[in-house]
């Protein structure tokens, strides 16, 4: 096994432009001073058939010292959308076997709201959206008067793992497949894959362009911590827009193609004299369910119908669940939020309606998630502000999309195969890869609400 120097060399990375910066990138309480004028360090990489990847760094970076080789490696891999029983369909032998090399926690769940973004964000924070601010993936902003999608690095309210593993003298990288992803955690890793090339429509890199990315970083830079997304199992049931046999054998092929990656990774792992040195942290961020195209449920029309209602209500879509959000006056709020229940409770297809502030302890999801929280049923869906908006078959977001895949395997010494009956959820990644690294665990208000798995 060939030793690294004590200085990363990165042949065939060529640093495009940087600028210093007084600040440590990613602290949620100091990157709103940092200066206009910082800028990133850009690195071109080689790929796997002579492609050209881009990373963006930290400034300084490219001559950042490199740990011994014998410190632990930590890599979270992240099946976008599987569901746990898709592993055992035949179709993922290498995850299969990589489950079996592990420990594995059968009642793993995603948190509220069963989305991408607050799933990847609680992964990385260790808390819950209440305490990071990213509770979906949609929300309507009271300040600009409309609904976005929560993509900036400027709405992540706390520190991640990735900026606490900087601050502890270790390196991290990500990458992320999806751009709204790559958007929210912004300059957080050491190293940051610049997703490339997008496919139209679905706003993701396919996963090989993403693993082609995973191996190079692993392979150059070497981080402590590398955090990816392999977007594609999730992607193809939000653009094909026909359902039926044409999904069925479109998810197929992804589940395939998407093994053949995590199988590539592994190899990689194993020829490189890392594998004994790693753990492998395998786990989705929801799953997924499919609506016909008549079980479709739209808000906008019933609350606008009621006088009391009427140019009062703003409504943040997330597939499989609704945010409703109170916009008359405040002395009002609480009969208009009472007026949304009722109504929203009323409509086919629903499964659940929260006054999100009498429910806080439970949803965990803040101010930022609005004022009423909707889920609908299986096999459903919601549509606004009508019934054509949200014309995919494939959507998450609602409790029948929680059960997700969560497995720690890996060559370390540490990873024991069997089964455990804990309910592990997303907010324990950040935990568990602490604690291999061993990182220190913040106290008091910055602490960590998830448990280590290992």
């Amino acid at each position: 096994m060939t030793e690294h120097p004590q200085r990363h060399e990165h042949r065939g990375c060529v640093p495009v432009r940087r600028g210093p910066s007084p600040f440590l990138d990613g602290d949620p309480e100091r990157e709103r001073l940092r200066p206009a004028a910082d800028r990133r360090t850009f690195l071109k990489v080689a790929g796997a058939g002579g492609a050209g990847l881009l990373f963006s760094a930290a400034p300084g970076a490219e001559t950042a010292v490199a740990a011994p080789r014998t410190w632990n490696r930590a890599y979270v891999l992240v099946v976008d959308g599987c569901r746990p029983d898709e592993i055992d369909s035949g179709l993922m032998p290498n995850l299969k076997a990589l489950r079996s090399s592990g420990t594995t926690y059968p009642a793993a769940r995603s948190l509220p709201v069963m989305e991408t973004i607050p799933n990847h964000v609680m992964m990385m924070t260790g808390v819950r959206p209440d305490r990071n601010g990213v509770p979906a993936n949609s929300i309507f902003d009271r300040a600009l008067g409309e609904e976005r999608t929560l993509d900036r690095p400027g709405d992540l309210k706390a520190s991640t793992l990735l900026w606490w593993a900087r601050k502890h003298g270790m390196t991290a990288g990500t990458v992320l497949s999806k751009e709204y992803l790559y958007g929210i955690f912004g300059r957080q890793a050491t190293y940051r894959w610049e997703p490339r090339p997008i496919v139209p429509i679905s706003g993701h890199a396919p996963d090989s362009f993403t693993m082609d990315a995973t191996l190079s970083i692993v392979e150059r830079f070497d981080p402590h911590l590398v955090f990816v997304n392999l977007g594609d199992v999730d992607r193809v049931g939000h653009t094909d827009l026909t359902g039926g046999l044409s999904l069925e054998v479109l998810r197929r092929t992804a589940l395939v193609t998407t093994d053949l990656q995590v199988g590539r990774f592994v190899q990689m792992l194993k020829t490189t004299g890392r594998w004994e040195k790693s753990i492998v942290v395998v786990l989705a961020d929801h799953s997924m369910d499919w609506s016909l195209p008549h079980r479709v449920i739209s808000l906008t029309r019933p609350l606008a119908a009621d006088p009391f209602l009427a140019g009062k209500v703003e409504i943040a879509q997330n597939g499989g669940a609704n945010l409703l959000y109170w916009t008359g006056p405040a002395s009002q709020r609480q009969a208009g939020v009472d007026r949304m229940v009722a109504i929203a409770r009323a409509q086919r297809g629903v499964l659940g309606v929260y006054d999100r502030a009498k429910v806080q302890r439970q949803l965990r999801l803040g101010p930022e998630a609005g004022d009423v929280v909707v889920y609908c049923q299986a096999g459903w869906r919601f549509s606004d502000p009508n019934v054509l908006s949200n014309p995919i078959p494939g959507n998450h977001g609602h409790p029948p999309t929680a059960p997700i895949p969560f497995f720690v395997s890996g060559g370390h010494p540490i990873v024991r195969p069997g089964s455990s009956p804990l309910p592990a959820t997303t907010v324990d990644v950040t935990p568990t890869v602490a604690k291999f690294l061993g990182l220190p665990f913040p106290t008091g208000r910055q602490a960590w609400e998830g448990q280590a798995r290992i």
